[in-house]
C-alpha cells in the first residue's frame, strides 16, 4: 500500500498550547480545503490560507462546505470545530479537541458528584466575580440573587454610559433578528464566548456537560465559564456596538469587536489557569501518552498485557 502523500501528522508535543493559540474564526458561505500544513477558505472574494494548529477554534456557519482532508488536518492539530447556525447563534455540533488525557476530566466528575464539593465549587465561581465580598456562608439560592442584582447593575451601567436604551434580556434562539438591537448584540458575543470556552474545556479533556451552576444541558460548564467574563467583556462590547448609529451586520460586527477584545485580553490563557484553579491545582495534567486500566483494590495497572485468571 503506498504511503499518503502529504505532511507528516505533527506530535503532540510539537502542537502550540491551547494558551498561545488565536481565539476563533467564523466561517459562512465558503469552502473550506487543506494546503500542505494549512486549511485554505474560499469563496467569492478568493482564497485565504490558515495555520490550522494556530486556532482555538473554527464556527462553521452556514453554507460552509469542507473536505475530509481539511477535517483531517484540523484533527491532528487539536482545532476545535463547532457546526453552528446563521450569526453563530446555534450550536449543532462539534468536533473532538486536542487532548486525550482524563485526568481533569475524572477530577469533574469527582467534584460533581458530590454535593459539598460541588457547592464549594459553585461558591469558587461566585466568589471570583465578588472579589472583595466573603460568599463562604452564603447559600446557592443567595448565591443566584447576588449574581442576578450585579448582572442588572452591569446592564444599566452600560445603558448610561452609552445611550443605548435597555428593558430586558429578551431573544428568541429561533429568531436572531426578531430580537432588539442591544439583544442581537449580547447574542452574538455571549455565543462568540461561549465557543471560546468550550474549545478551552474540551482541549483540556474537561465535560462541557458537567456543570456546577447550570444543569441539564451538554453545555452547562461552558455556560457556568462564561459567566465568569461576561460582565467585563462581551456585556459592554456588546452595547458599543449597539450605540453605533449605523451597523450594516451587527452579528459580524460584534463578533469582530469580541475577537479583538480577545487577542489583546490574552483570554485563553486566563480561562486555561481559571480551570486548572477550580478543577486541580497540580500542574502537568495533560499527559495524554499513557494509558491504564482500572482496579478496584491496587489502582491502575498497566493495559495492552493479557492478563490470567484468578481465583
Amino acid at each position: 500500500m503506498s504511503k499518503i502523500p502529504g505532511i507528516k501528522k505533527p506530535e503532540l508535543q510539537e502542537l502550540p498550547r491551547v494558551s498561545d493559540r488565536i481565539t476563533f474564526l467564523y466561517i459562512e458561505h465558503a469552502k473550506i480545503s487543506r494546503q500542505d500544513g494549512a486549511i485554505t477558505v474560499t469563496d467569492s472574494r478568493g482564497i485565504v490560507r490558515i495555520p490550522a494548529s494556530m486556532i482555538s477554534v473554527l464556527l462553521f456557519g452556514p453554507g460552509t462546505d469542507i473536505t475530509h482532508r481539511a477535517m483531517e488536518l484540523i484533527g491532528e492539530t487539536g482545532t476545535s470545530v463547532i457546526w453552528t447556525g446563521e450569526y453563530g447563534v446555534r450550536h449543532y455540533a462539534h468536533g473532538r479537541a486536542i487532548s486525550h488525557s482524563t485526568k481533569l476530566l475524572e477530577r469533574q466528575a469527582l467534584l460533581v458528584s458530590n454535593v459539598r464539593t460541588r457547592v464549594a465549587i459553585a461558591r469558587q465561581m461566585y466568589q471570583m466575580r465578588f472579589e472583595k465580598e466573603d460568599v463562604s456562608g452564603l447559600t446557592m439560592q443567595q448565591l443566584r440573587g447576588r449574581e442576578g442584582s450585579r448582572v442588572r447593575g452591569v446592564y444599566r451601567e452600560q445603558s448610561k454610559a452609552t445611550g443605548v436604551e435597555w428593558s430586558g434580556r429578551e431573544y428568541n434562539p429561533d429568531n436572531f433578528e426578531s430580537g432588539s438591537k442591544i439583544n442581537q448584540a449580547l447574542s452574538a458575543a455571549h455565543v462568540a464566548l461561549y465557543g471560546l470556552v468550550y474549545s478551552v474545556i474540551v482541549a483540556l479533556g474537561i465535560s462541557p456537560g458537567l456543570g456546577f451552576v447550570h444543569v441539564g444541558h451538554d453545555l452547562s460548564f461552558v455556560y457556568d465559564i462564561a459567566d465568569l467574563y461576561k460582565a467585563e467583556l462581551t456585556i459592554p462590547i456588546a452595547f458599543k456596538i449597539a450605540a453605533l448609529p449605523e451597523v450594516d451586520d451587527i452579528g459580524r460586527s460584534t463578533r469582530i469587536a469580541v475577537r479583538d477584545a480577545f487577542v489583546s485580553g490574552k483570554i485563553i490563557d486566563r480561562i486555561v489557569k481559571d480551570l486548572h484553579y477550580l478543577l486541580s491545582p497540580e500542574e502537568n495534567v495533560m499527559d495524554t501518552t499513557l494509558i491504564n486500566l482500572w482496579d478496584d483494590k491496587i489502582g491502575l495497572v498497566k493495559h495492552g498485557v493479557l492478563y490470567e485468571e484468578t481465583t
